[in-house]
């Protein structure tokens, strides 16, 4: 069975997904250790969504109008 190869979710490298890879999903200790300080100082973060603005759609949804968001 050939060895899956999957894009590196930090750099975009290809990289096999094996258990002879130990930075898996990543393709080094490097792109690892960078994904993780990028989750410590919470560079990534989930969108919020204002409740005005989902009064906004879920009003338009009745009345057949375009949300009106700011």
């Amino acid at each position: 069975m050939p060895i899956q190869q999957m894009n590196c979710p930090r750099c975009g490298n290809k990289v096999a997904w094996s258990t002879s890879n130990p930075w898996r999903p990543f393709c080094s200790e490097h792109c690892k250790t960078m994904d993780l300080g990028a989750w410590a100082s919470e560079s990534y973060r989930i969108p919020v969504v204002e409740l005005d603005d989902i009064e906004a759609v879920t009003d338009s949804e009745f009345s057949g109008e375009a949300p009106k968001l700011n």
